[in-house]
């Protein structure tokens, strides 16, 4: 498995560290990352980690904007100054800086949600809340299932 898939809800440890589930321990050591990059999401309350070539994705895209314009200055804004660099340390721990807790709105356990190139921190009420919407949207937009003998 070279993908960050599924989701685990872990507690925060008095010292601000949380064990971050083995099977994506086992992605990172797959992928050979060592060092992880992690950022504000965009659009969710969640923080996002990926190996450092997530930051190099970002940092080819703000490249081609014009460096002066309003689009590359937000860009530099959230990837560089809602990003930093993290690193588990020897037991497989995270430490949750209050960088990250305030942004996630983070009390004492944390989801771990796999997002295939990378996985995101989340507030495990919130999570739930999200993917329940999410499932519910689409539900209500998926074609209705064929009932006993029917078709489409």
């Amino acid at each position: 498995m070279n993908r960050f898939l599924s989701s685990a809800t872990k507690k925060i440890d008095a010292k601000g560290r949380v064990s971050v589930p083995a099977v994506f321990r086992t992605v990172m050591s797959r992928q050979g990352i060592e060092e992880l990059y992690g950022f504000q999401d965009f659009v969710f309350p969640a923080f996002s980690l990926g190996g450092p070539d997530i930051l190099d994705r970002y940092e080819k895209q703000i490249a081609t904007l014009d460096p002066f314009s309003s689009e590359a200055h937000s860009m530099s804004l959230l990837i560089h100054g809602g990003g930093s660099f993290l690193k588990l340390d020897g037991e497989g721990r995270l430490t949750i800086t209050d960088f990250i807790r305030d942004y996630a709105n983070l009390q004492d356990e944390v989801a771990f949600v796999g997002r295939s190139d990378h996985f995101q921190l989340w507030n495990p009420s919130a999570f739930e809340e999200m993917q329940r919407n999410a499932r519910e949207e689409r539900m209500r937009g998926a074609p209705r299932p064929a009932r006993n003998g029917e078709t489409g």
